[in-house]
């Protein structure tokens, strides 16, 4: 009886203390997730302006976002953020704005391999990995932060 007794205070202690850890200045989550409420207006606006446009419109806020998330998404932000800036690269080799350029109309100047980097990085955009990085990075706000954060 008496084991049982201290095994559930044992129990009880540890539970104790997660809560207490978990609420206290080094839960990971804490700061991830008030960056997550902060940035998500400023997100929503970004990303209203066009799947390629948008994404790199959100650019920074991505990054600003990564630099709090937890462990457990670490490697989703950063494929999030490398996707985006192939595209931001391959647009600015070719001395083009997201905004106006039309492949099908290529500006004065662009060839046809910075037409295919171009293409290559915003087909990338739509890829199962960037994908399923984008589900992550949303999951993980709604079931730890308790906030949408619609990509």
């Amino acid at each position: 009886m008496l084991l049982a007794i201290v095994g559930v205070l044992v129990i009880a202690a540890g539970a104790t203390t997660f809560v207490l850890v978990r609420q206290g200045d080094d839960d990971p989550y804490a700061a991830y997730c008030s960056e997550v409420e902060k940035q998500r207006a400023a997100l929503g606006d970004e990303l209203s302006g066009g799947p390629q446009t948008g994404l790199i419109a959100a650019l920074p806020t991505f990054q600003a976002l990564a630099e709090k998330a937890p462990q457990d998404i670490e490697d989703d932000w950063k494929i999030v953020i490398d996707h985006i800036q192939d595209l931001q690269k391959a647009l600015d080799a070719a001395g083009v704005d997201a905004s106006t350029y039309d492949r099908d109309h290529l500006p004065e100047g662009v060839t046809e391999d910075q037409r295919g980097a171009i293409d290559a990085a915003a087909t990338a955009l739509g890829s199962p990995i960037m994908q399923a990085a984008l589900g992550a990075v949303q999951q993980e706000a709604r079931d730890v932060c308790g906030t949408p954060l619609s990509l």
